[in-house]
């Protein structure tokens, strides 16, 4: 009962941490080992991916309406030859290139974020604090005054290429496309809807790579149970870290989840020194 407990605030923790600015994974590595769990599974990479699969569920439930519109206007689209002429099927194509890069990196270079990152807990606050720098920069150069419908291709390169850089634990994948997207010129909610939407692909497909380890026993041994009560808890969390950062964010800024971000990595940082 213990590790279904711990699961739960692990889920909790992920499902708010992935949508709020602030790095799930940072909080994911950090959470357990400042409370002294240890249990090998739910400091694994397998379990990490699976609660995100329950933030994926999160998205696919607030979002699914926006999902089905985007997917039959981008089939329609191929049906009829006409890439890029109408607004759904425009945005469905960009949405398209957002995920090629982060998945190529991933891709390639996944065993080595795994297996690093996870050894050198000094990195994380470093990484935190360059998160918080890159969500400034877009703050302070971004004009928000465009919505998603005069999103460019160039622009969706950009934030796509952006999104690569979340492999490393801290910068946190919400926080760069965010900022990103209020670098090239979108409004606040805009650049936060649109992040959220490139996170149903990239996170389907992480799930299913480490789903494909777990049945295939190559993953950590584990009880169905805290892995059930961890991708509920990150479902239900997420849900709510979603609505309420869509509403905060049409009226105010991201100097709070920056302000947060320094707090974050200053005690990590004295706590790991200790």
């Amino acid at each position: 009962m213990e590790l279904v407990l711990q699961a739960l605030v692990i889920g909790v923790v992920q499902g708010v941490t992935e949508f709020l600015p602030i790095s799930s994974s940072a909080h994911l590595i950090v959470v357990p080992r400042l409370l002294g769990w240890d249990d090998p599974f739910l400091n694994s990479a397998e379990f990490d991916v699976m609660i995100h699969l329950g933030t994926l569920a999160a998205l696919l439930v607030y979002f699914w309406r926006d999902l089905l519109r985007l997917s039959r206007a981008w089939l329609v689209s191929i049906r009829r030859r006409s890439l890029g002429r109408e607004p759904d099927a425009r945005l469905a194509w960009l949405l398209v290139v957002t995920v090629v890069p982060a998945a190529l990196v991933g891709a390639l270079f996944e065993d080595f974020f795994d297996e690093t990152f996870r050894d050198v807990l000094l990195a994380i606050p470093v990484l935190v604090i360059v998160g918080a720098v890159l969500l400034a920069v877009g703050e302070r150069v971004g004009r928000r005054e465009r919505d998603l419908d005069r999103l460019r291709l160039s622009d969706a390169l950009v934030i796509g290429a952006a999104q690569a850089l979340a492999l490393f634990p801290g910068i946190s994948r919400s926080g760069v496309t965010i900022a990103a997207g209020l670098a090239v010129g979108l409004e606040r909610a805009a650049a936060a809807r649109f992040a959220f939407l490139m996170g149903v692909p990239i996170i389907a497909g992480a799930g299913a790579w480490k789903v494909r380890a777990i049945l295939s026993g190559e993953s950590v041994p584990f009880d169905p149970l805290v892995l059930a009560a961890g991708m509920a808890a990150s479902a239900l969390a997420g849900l709510v870290a979603i609505a309420v950062l869509l509403r905060y964010l049409r009226d105010h800024s991201t100097a709070v989840f920056i302000c947060y971000r320094i707090v974050f990595a200053a005690v990590v940082a004295a706590l790991l020194l200790r």
